[in-house]
């Protein structure tokens, strides 16, 4: 590999933007980082790559994606939503089990790392997934190699509903690794869909959404898994916290120690429920995107670091798919390719600075999940980076990379949009224009995500 100069950048990196700042990459690392002028030997030697008035970031980690593979991928694959997540300057993914079969042993887990190895454009790691009877095969799962077990204590996805309490005390007392919960209270919830049928019969709003899959169901379930963490000590982690009510249940401050966790997603930080007249399916997410009142709390959590980790919750449907009536209709949507652009927006629009930006998709993600020498600028550790350029732009089909060809965000206009995509020092993505596509390099591939396997 040829040495790689990213010259005079504004490098934003742990809390601070740096500007007129060089990035030498040199064998995929992070060689050396120039506050000065960049020696003319070095430049001579090295493929120049102008960054002058952009903003370079570490890759963005995401925590919780459904990439659809294996057995759903007519909606999305592995190689494909890589493509768009690099679009998106999403570096590394953590994918979760509910596919087809569902990634609930360790067979089935090595499948999806092997398939990874073979199409993905990024970096990755796949969670195990719990039921009510394979605590066995979870206790047998490499903490240095797997990023975590994923827990639904709400039944957000076929038979993975894990309500058995003698499962869930084996669960929080005996894993030694990381557990990601979706928290929702099934029971409220399945009296809130035959209330609303009663109602509506079959034709039940949109609008209804987070008033059946509530802000109390979410509450009670949040609770009930921050109680079982605390009384066994477990390393908790509370994926796409929606209510203003269960940010309470996280401490402010920095990530350093904690052992319970939170996680915000895009399209709760984005939306509200006033959208659901204007865009209907399309933001049906479990759990609900729930009041602006729920929306500002969210970003008060971001800001006061109750909710340390931001992310998307990827879950492309077709649009066949999603424009079903609301039994009919799954709920999800992609997401990959826009969420550092969306968070941008809310940032040049004051609610949260660029430098929390970047704390919250790049650094808190690989510190959170101890991933090795990966998630910031620093000498020595992988050149996952992404460049980021200025230019008003729109959403439109003729730029959507995700294989479902839709995007919530469709007509939406950013400010900020990727310019160009390193994973491990190989450039991955380019984009000059992003009114279109942009040029992919899909020779390279990404690499196992290793974790240093500290709780």
């Amino acid at each position: 590999m040829k040495d790689i100069i990213i010259k005079d950048a504004k490098v934003v990196n742990e809390g601070k933007v740096l500007k007129d700042t060089s990035i030498l990459i040199r064998n995929g690392i992070i060689e050396k980082i120039f506050r000065d002028k960049v020696p003319a030997n070095v430049l001579s030697q090295a493929e120049v790559i102008d960054a002058s008035g952009k903003f370079l970031i570490p890759g963005v980690i995401d925590d919780q994606v459904h990439f659809r593979e294996p057995g759903l991928t007519y909606k999305a694959d592995i190689e494909s939503e890589t493509r768009a997540a690099v679009a998106g300057g999403v570096t590394s993914f953590m994918d979760m089990p509910n596919t087809v079969p569902q990634t609930t042993t360790q067979e089935l887990l090595e499948q999806k790392f092997r398939r990874a190895s073979e199409v993905s454009l990024c970096n990755y790691s796949f969670y195990l997934g719990a039921t009510n009877d394979n605590l066995e095969e979870i206790l047998k799962t490499d903490p240095s190699k797997v990023c975590g077990i994923k827990v639904f204590m709400g039944s957000s996805t076929g038979n993975m509903l894990v309500d058995n309490v003698e499962t869930l005390t084996a669960l929080f007392s005996r894993s030694k690794m990381l557990i990601a919960v979706h928290c929702e209270d099934e029971p409220q919830i399945q009296a809130n869909l035959k209330a609303a049928r009663e109602k509506y019969g079959e034709d039940v709003p949109f609008s209804e959404h987070p008033k059946i899959r509530n802000a109390s169901a979410c509450f009670k379930s949040t609770s009930r898994a921050v109680e079982l963490a605390k009384k066994y000590g477990t390393r908790l982690h509370v994926l796409h916290v929606s209510s203003a009510g269960e940010i309470a249940l996280f401490e402010p401050g920095p990530l350093n120690g904690k052992k319970i966790t939170s996680e915000a997603c895009v399209h709760h930080l984005w939306f509200s429920d006033a959208d659901y007249e204007k865009f209907g399916s399309r933001i049906k997410w479990n759990p609900a995107i729930k009041s602006g009142n729920d929306r500002q709390a969210l970003l008060r959590g971001v800001n006061e670091n109750r909710i340390d980790v931001i992310a998307t919750d990827h879950a492309p449907h077709t649009l066949e798919e999603k424009q079903n009536s609301y039994f009919n209709c799954p709920s999800g949507g992609p997401l990959v390719q826009h969420s550092l652009v969306a968070m941008l927006e809310l940032s040049r629009n004051g609610n949260l600075s660029i430098e929390k930006v970047v704390e919250k998709m790049c650094h808190a993600p690989a510190d959170m999940f101890h991933i090795e020498k990966r998630g910031y600028i620093r000498k020595g550790y992988k050149a996952d980076l992404v460049l980021i350029d200025t230019g008003r732009w729109m959403v439109t089909k003729e730029n959507i990379d995700y294989k479902c060809g839709w995007s919530p965000f469709e007509g939406e206009s950013f400010y900020y949009f990727v310019n160009r995509t390193f994973v491990n020092g190989r450039l991955v993505y380019e984009n000059d224009n992003p009114s279109e596509k942009g040029l992919f390099h899909d020779e390279v591939k990404g690499e196992r995500l290793v974790f240093n396997g500290r709780i």
